[in-house]
C-alpha cells in the first residue's frame, strides 16, 4: 500500500473524517480527482506544494495520510509538462528518484473513502516553494493572470512589468 499526502484547509478536517476527500480538483488531462505527493524521507519534498497552496488565501493547512493499492493507476509528472499514468507505487518510485523532485505532483482518479485515511496532521506552514521552483532572485511575473489585482505589492510588480514591454 503506497502512502500519500493531501494539503488542504484546516476547516476541512471534520468532513475529510467522515466522508473522505471528494474527487473534486481537475488536472490538465481533464480528469478530476485528489492531489496529493507521497511520503517521502525529505520533509521538504513531501509537503512542497504547502506554500504555494497558501497563495489562494487559506492560512492554516493540514496534511491527509492515506494509503492506496500500489496498483491503483494515477496520473503522475511535473507542474508544466503532460502527466503520464502509472501505479501509485511506481508514481512514488519515479518522484523519489528525482535528483530535484520540486514541482511533481501526483493526481488519484477517484475520491479517497474515509477508511483509507491513515492520519490527519499540521504541517509548517512556510515549508516550499512560492511561484515555481527555483524562483528565488527571479523577478516575479507581472502579466494579470500570474499577478492578480490585490496582491501584496501587486501594483508596483505589474508597473516594472509593464515598463518592461
Amino acid at each position: 500500500m503506497t502512502l500519500l499526502v493531501h494539503l488542504t484547509p484546516a476547516k476541512n478536517i471534520r468532513s475529510i473524517r467522515r466522508a473522505g476527500i471528494r474527487a473534486v480538483s481537475v488536472g490538465r488531462s481533464d480528469a478530476t480527482g485528489v492531489y496529493c505527493l507521497p511520503v517521502l524521507p525529505s520533509y521538504q519534498i513531501t509537503y512542497q506544494w504547502g506554500r504555494e497552496l497558501r497563495r489562494s488565501g487559506q492560512r492554516t493547512l493540514v496534511a491527509v495520510h492515506f494509503r492506496i493499492p500500489d496498483d491503483e493507476p494515477v496520473l503522475v509528472g511535473h507542474y508544466n509538462a503532460p502527466p503520464v499514468e502509472l501505479g501509485s507505487a511506481a508514481a512514488a518510485a519515479l518522484i523519489a528518484e528525482q535528483q530535484d523532485a520540486r514541482g511533481y505532483e501526483l493526481l488519484v482518479p477517484r475520491p479517497i473513502l474515509a477508511s483509507e485515511i491513515h492520519r490527519i496532521r499540521g504541517v509548517k506552514q512556510v515549508t516550499g516553494w512560492r511561484y515555481m521552483p527555483n524562483a528565488h532572485g527571479m523577478p516575479p511575473c507581472g502579466c494579470p493572470i500570474c499577478n492578480p489585482r490585490g496582491g501584496y505589492g501587486a501594483a508596483k510588480i505589474r508597473k516594472a512589468y509593464m515598463a518592461d514591454d
